[in-house]
């Protein structure tokens, strides 16, 4: 279905903002009781082993400084590859994620495995380019091999009800994942949802990047003071729950900046199982953007089926 069958007209920031405007207002209270409530779970043995490992194949490991070096990126690499040296049943992450500079470099490393490259790209972390260099940025991400592209959306143009600039910017980004030959780059579009003032706001500029194309939905760049956290990842996860009930179409969920440990990432986890369901259990619709959170969880892991408590010094350092 397209965007115009979708809004019911043709597409103009009046018929945007009708459209993003009828969405039902969300009740803060009840999101956020609902968010504690699910914090409260807890899971045990058995099935605590099964979501650590599925917390570590949903992981996007991740290395966004401006004093990353391709020994840094080979070195992020490698751990991907082999979480734990003393453990090689240890899963690895989806995907390692950096800057696109850094692709080809991650890419030789990574070689033929299953690990995805992704890279941030549209002037992360702040979005302020102009559209061709945004463009530019993407398409050298995808040509260096890139299979995914981490985009932000124009938190200014947003919140300054520009819809149709914000829709347009995503949509020219999806066109340039594509490849001339081979399978397109999955398109993660960033909402920054720390700057976007309100639940109401977050919902909005969800729907609106589904509609223009969006593979995924994340929070967060990580560089800002508010990021991930559980309210806005349910709120987001009801919305794709719902998109995919009314138009047929499944969209990942990408919470990142701020998860840090395993028993974080277990509530999420618990949160996506009651707010989307089962479906969204699989790395190919959830991630954690996570550069710390792997550490954390091959401690627990260890401890799990060794009966003991290593400690921070069992695994490296980031």
């Amino acid at each position: 279905m397209d965007a115009e069958t979708i809004v019911g007209s043709r597409l103009t920031n009046q018929s945007l903002r009708r459209w993003l405007h009828s969405l039902p207002g969300v009740d803060k209270v009840g999101l956020e009781q609902r968010a504690a409530s699910l914090a409260t779970r807890s899971i045990k043995t058995d099935s605590k082993a099964w979501a650590l490992d599925l917390i570590i194949s949903m992981m996007d490991l991740t290395t966004l400084e401006g004093a990353d070096t391709p020994a840094r990126v080979r070195s992020l690499c490698n751990k991907a590859i082999t979480p734990d040296e003393d453990d090689l049943d240890t899963p690895s992450p989806a995907a390692v994620c950096v800057y696109g500079d850094m692709v080809q470099h991650a890419k030789a490393a990574i070689g033929k495995r299953k690990i995805y490259v992704a890279a941030v790209a549209t002037a992360f972390p702040s979005g302020r380019a102009s559209l061709r260099v945004k463009l530019q940025d993407t398409k050298d991400a995808v040509a260096a091999g890139a299979n995914e592209i981490d985009m932000v959306i124009d938190r200014g143009a947003f919140l300054s009800g520009n819809y149709l600039e914000v829709f347009k910017q995503i949509q020219a980004i999806k066109q340039a994942c594509q490849r001339p030959s081979g399978k397109a780059a999955h398109l993660k579009v960033i909402l920054e949802t720390g700057e976007l003032q309100t639940y109401d706001n977050i919902r909005r500029a969800s729907y609106l990047a589904m509609l223009a194309g969006a593979d995924f939905i994340k929070t967060s760049t990580g560089k800002v003071g508010v990021n991930a956290t559980l309210p806005i990842t349910l709120l987001m996860l009801q919305a794709v729950r719902d998109w995919y009930d009314e138009y047929g179409i499944q969209i990942g969920v990408k919470p990142a900046g701020g998860i840090r440990t395993s028993k974080d990432a277990i509530r999420y986890l618990v949160t996506v199982k009651e707010t989307a369901g089962d479906l969204w259990l699989d790395p190919d619709y959830f991630r954690f953007g996570a550069s710390s959170l792997l550490n954390d969880v091959l401690m627990q892991r260890k401890k799990l089926k060794t009966k003991t408590y290593l400690g921070s010094d069992y695994v490296s350092v980031d």
